[in-house]
């Protein structure tokens, strides 16, 4: 595979995050003002998420950190990795000015256990929007079960493959445009805005993309030794993914306003690396 797909869409990652730093929806100078704030996703989060008090943890796909650092709020020693130098510089002065314990390294989260160690961590963490990027979910697995210790464990919220399927161009009701299941080519977007409100004209428009099935990233998983834990399935997502056909509730998740029972948004898998002699 080319990695033109690198190249393009480290380039629109590189263009978002002043942006994404700059808006009020990633909530910086709410970090800065409150010690106790934690980001809209890791307290949608909490009551699947749990106690993460002194685990060693890392944030793939990390962006300006937002999450990360909420997640050491919370007790963990994090860990944010990216492969955009830009989000990374938006992470690091965060970090600085909160006084957050978090180190970020730059790096394509493929090549993560090159960068971090193998079996260096007790949790794995990944937010919404992250495997879309990624062409291999068994490379992918692969990579989340050399970071983890025996025992360790994987969180995943993610926007639910049925949601990325939809083409949000139809503004009437749901409409199926896109792959469901992991396809070898990407699906290419060009798109000159992002998930926030900003004002900032983008130049990088070109993006490569993947869907993931379910069942695609539960194989991948079980075939590198996790064996999953829980899997709930969401009807909201933190964004206004569907245009004209979402409601936003109070904190700060959008589901449809009308048959919410009938599409799944986003869902959370949890997953543990299987104990020495079990694997």
């Amino acid at each position: 595979m080319s990695d033109d797909y690198r190249i393009l869409n480290k380039a629109n990652w590189d263009e978002r995050a002043p942006a994404h730093a700059a808006s009020s929806d990633y909530a910086v100078a709410r970090f800065v003002a409150d010690p106790e704030f934690l980001s809209e996703v890791v307290r949608f989060d909490l009551p699947l998420l749990g106690d993460i008090r002194g685990l060693r943890g890392v944030h793939l796909q990390c962006h300006i950190g937002t999450d990360t650092i909420s997640l050491a709020r919370l007790g963990a020693r994090m860990t944010g990795l990216d492969f955009s130098p830009v989000a990374l510089a938006q992470a690091r002065q965060l970090a600085e000015t909160t006084g957050a314990p978090v180190d970020f390294i730059e790096s394509e989260v493929c090549d993560a256990i090159t960068a971090l160690g193998t079996a260096q961590f007790d949790l794995v963490f990944t937010g919404i929007g992250a495997l879309c990027w990624i062409p291999s979910m068994d490379r992918w697995a692969r990579t989340v079960a050399g970071l983890l210790r025996p025992g360790g464990r994987l969180f995943l919220r993610e926007g639910h493959p049925m949601l990325w399927a939809m083409d949000e161009t139809h503004t009437d009701r749901p409409t199926v445009g896109y792959p469901y299941f992991e396809m070898p080519e990407p699906t290419v977007f060009s798109s000159g805005t992002t998930y926030v409100e900003t004002e900032t004209e983008f130049t990088h428009t070109v993006t490569h993309e993947w869907n993931h099935g379910l069942g695609d990233v539960v194989t991948a998983l079980l075939a590198h030794g996790m064996t999953i834990t829980g899997l709930v399935e969401h009807r909201s997502v933190p964004w206004e993914a569907l245009p004209g056909q979402m409601t936003r509730e109070g904190n700060g998740e959008w589901r449809l306003s009308e048959h919410p029972e009938r599409l799944p948004l986003t869902y959370t898998l949890q997953a543990r690396r299987q104990l020495a002699g079990r694997e």
